[in-house]
């Protein structure tokens, strides 16, 4: 099974949220969805779960629309930020009405599962959504993704207000449940460095559009810093593509994306070359720092 995004728009007035986005979201993985501020990962899943409309564009499940597509919808859960706020009935309910709810949208909806994480998150079932804490808020949405049984199951910011023991207990389950097989996890998070562990492949996401899509630890492998005096750098990095230049007096640092399998060519050049993490690969590729061919 997999979900496909073909050229997806979305356009709210005069502000272009997605820009013919595609991507090819595949099954039994964990991807790592990352993007600014502002970029889109929020309407992404919103529309790739059927819960907004595209401006122009479709998703398709296993060659088959979701919008509007209720057998598809049961296999697409996108459990999102709670809002307490709005005039909506559910966010006076209490948290076992809530997940009764959940429990009959899911065909495949793990009741043990949602009473242990209950249970171990040391929630108050009789609680009113509209009375709880952010981080109580999060333990929710944990659960409705969770529990769901969804094979694509989309998580927005799921360990907001969390504390470390709470969020370690949610990557435990969560790869539980992805080592039983078939179920594909979309997690936008801005935590990257915590959660890089878990992410078998990144999407970053830039401006509306798909920036890459790669497993991680090949983005890894192939993104270097590299730093020394600016001709030695500016000769190594020759006819490569450079982001994230940062001078000081005659020193230069650069961060490169070689292609698979490139090592880069220092010999006679007195330049030092480190490796990245997920976070700063992030930010040389989608920061606002000045970059050249």
């Amino acid at each position: 099974m997999s979900l496909t995004i073909n050229q997806v728009s979305k356009v709210y007035g005069k502000k272009v949220a997605l820009n013919q986005l595609s991507l090819e979201l595949e099954d039994g993985k964990i991807y790592g969805l990352i993007g600014r501020n502002g970029a889109g990962k929020t309407t992404l899943l919103s529309i790739a779960s059927a819960q907004n409309a595209a401006t122009d564009g479709e998703v398709l499940l296993d060659g088959k629309r979701v919008w509007e597509n209720e057998e598809a919808l049961k296999d697409i859960c996108f459990s999102r930020e709670i809002a307490t706020t709005a005039t909506d009935s559910r966010n006076t309910s209490k948290v076992c009405e809530y997940l009764r709810i959940a429990s009959i949208l899911y065909p495949n909806w793990n009741a043990e599962l949602a009473d242990e994480l209950i249970t171990e998150f040391g929630l108050d079932r009789k609680m009113r959504m509209n009375k709880l804490s952010k981080g109580m808020q999060s333990m929710v949405t944990i659960i409705v993704a969770l529990a769901s049984g969804a094979r694509f199951t989309f998580l927005d910011e799921p360990v907001t207000g969390l504390d470390v023991v709470a969020r370690e207990y949610f990557y435990k389950v969560l790869l539980d449940e992805y080592a039983k097989g078939e179920r594909t996890f979309v997690i936008s998070t801005h935590i990257i460095e915590e959660a890089a562990n878990v992410f078998e492949e990144v999407i970053f996401i830039h401006e509306g559009k798909a920036l890459l899509k790669e497993e991680t630890d090949s983005l890894l492998e192939r993104t270097v810093h590299i730093s020394g005096k600016e001709e030695d750098v500016d000769a190594v990095c020759d006819g490569k593509k450079v982001h994230h230049v940062e001078k000081l007096g005659r020193s230069k640092a650069v961060t490169v994306l070689l292609n698979p399998g490139e090592e880069p060519d220092t010999k006679g050049r007195d330049v030092d070359i480190r490796p990245l993490s997920l976070q700063d690969v992030f930010v040389a590729l989608c920061g606002k720092e000045e970059s050249y061919e």
